[in-house]
């Protein structure tokens, strides 16, 4: 029997799951949770997998959740969803919308759909497991804490995790995107950027603002480093070579009439390639460097990595058998997913585990409001982004295609 075919078989229980399912994707939008305290969306999150067969593991890196299905000889199959959410303050209307703070007071909010992703995931295993007759191998649903900062897949890994879950044969992973909801789309090769996040301390040598010749001004050496940085991707990388570089954060002195010891540059970089990333990362290091020294700096400045994101870069052969897979159950609906600037951890498991992976995109926003703004020339000022206070996926057909997109791809093994 084809995949279509069982997927069809699988699917057709969705409407008994589609109530229960709701709910609980409601449930987690009104309690968003930060990284690495997401101690709710975990417990919630297993208390599900377990009523649906699941030999469930729980606190692995943290609030990581694994779920197993052992069910007869076959392929070993990994969907994974993430679960954080984000210091943001939602406005985005909805009936349930977080009104959830931290311990500091700061507002969080499911601003990224990681909610999204949980609810579709176990949805999905509640279908694959009350269908086994359909399918036979092993099933693995992994929920991973701390996404937004980059270390909750080695939080996992360092943890033990592949110690936990048999040897996986395929890695499979989505997120929901600003566009109309009930698409589906995936990309062969590199997909989601890698990702550099670096903290830039400029040293200087502080005076009375009065007495600018006893001082050496971190302000100006800060000034001149982020304006010749603007140049590294446009005129030391080839044109057409995609790259990102963003100086996020300027910081430096208390007080306008003293010249401060110090300033700090924050620094975010996207690249597609390990030659791009070790390029840009030498020209960083040339620029704040060389500018220190043109200024007589009296050392040279500190570099501090944090939060990096590995590239995802799909294999083209898992990603030509789940497209495959989705042209035959969705139709027109599944398309080619534009290459992202944005990032993710997703691919550090699979990578660590010698394990070949896709990760898709499937869409969030209304489809009538998507068109009207297309139409409109306004796709860029009224479609809400991930990440903004105002990104509210629509419930339906969102639920459903997610949910459709993880069991049609891990059918295709299973």
């Amino acid at each position: 029997m084809s995949t279509e075919s069982r997927a069809q078989t699988v699917l057709a229980a969705l409407p008994s799951v589609r109530p229960w399912q709701e709910d609980f994707y409601r449930d987690l939008h009104s309690h968003p949770e930060l990284s690495h305290h997401e101690t709710r969306t975990a417990r919630r999150t297993s208390d599900r997998l377990r009523q649906a067969g699941f030999e469930v593991h729980e606190g692995i890196g943290g609030a990581g959740v694994v779920g197993i299905l052992r069910n007869g000889d076959g392929p070993t199959v990994l969907l994974r969803a993430d679960m954080d959410a984000l210091p943001v303050k939602e406005a985005t209307g909805l009936p349930y919308a977080s009104t959830a703070t931290d311990e500091a007071g700061t507002p969080v909010m499911h601003a990224c759909g990681h909610d999204v992703h949980v609810a579709c995931l176990v949805g999905a295993a509640q279908l694959l497991a009350d269908a086994h007759d359909e399918w036979s191998g092993t099933l693995v649903a992994l929920v991973q804490p701390a996404e937004e900062t980059g270390d909750g897949a080695r939080g996992m890994l360092d943890d033990g995790l592949a110690s936990v879950i048999p040897h996986p044969d395929v890695a499979l992973a989505q997120h929901v995107l600003p566009f109309p909801s009930g698409r589906v789309a995936t990309r062969s090769g590199p997909t989601l950027s890698a990702a550099d996040n670096l903290r830039i301390t400029l040293h200087g040598r502080g005076a009375h603002g009065s007495m600018p010749q006893a001082a050496v001004d971190p302000v100006i050496i800060a000034a001149s480093a982020v304006l010749r940085l603007q140049t590294v991707v446009s005129r030391e990388l080839a044109p057409g070579e995609p790259a990102v570089l963003t100086v996020g954060s300027v910081q430096a002195g208390t007080k306008s009439n003293v010249i401060p010891d110090s300033a700090t540059l924050l620094l975010n970089m996207r690249t597609y390639s390990d030659a791009t990333r070790t390029a840009m990362l030498d020209a960083i290091r040339r620029i704040v460097t060389a500018e220190g020294e043109a200024a007589r700096a009296p050392q040279p400045p500190d570099i501090e990595a944090f939060e990096r994101f590995p590239l995802t870069s799909n294999d083209p052969a898992v990603t030509a058998r789940v497209a495959e897979a989705f042209t035959a159950f969705f139709g027109d609906r599944a398309g080619e997913l534009p290459r992202q600037s944005a990032s993710e951890d997703f691919g550090d498991v699979p990578n660590a585990l010698g394990v070949p992976y896709t990760y898709w995109g499937i869409g969030g926003i209304d489809p009538g409001v998507y068109a009207a703004a297309e139409r409109a020339g306004r796709v860029n000022e009224d479609i809400p982004v991930n990440h903004s206070a105002t990104f509210g996926p629509v419930l339906q057909p969102t639920l459903d295609t997610g949910t459709q997109a993880l069991v049609v791809a891990a059918l295709a093994w299973l």
